[in-house]
């Protein structure tokens, strides 16, 4: 039963913090307009792939659960 309320809290804190992103990433000028992000802007077509945030976000979440996750 421990192990379970470990994954629930973080998941809880993964939401809580996706959460902050959504709300904030507005307010964050960089973000997703990093050199190399793909944008294609057509008459009637428009395409947008961020993937250099992408892997910017990667990086440093993979640095954090790294840190903080925990190793058996």
């Amino acid at each position: 039963m421990e192990s379970f309320g470990r994954i629930l809290l973080f998941l809880g804190a993964v939401l809580m913090l996706l959460g902050l992103l959504f709300t904030f990433a507005g307010k964050i000028p960089w973000i997703g307009r990093l050199p190399g992000d793909i944008r294609i802007e057509r008459e009637n077509f428009s395409f947008y792939f961020p993937i250099v945030t992408c892997i910017i976000l990667s990086v440093l979440l993979t640095i954090l659960l790294n840190l903080f996750g925990g190793r058996r």
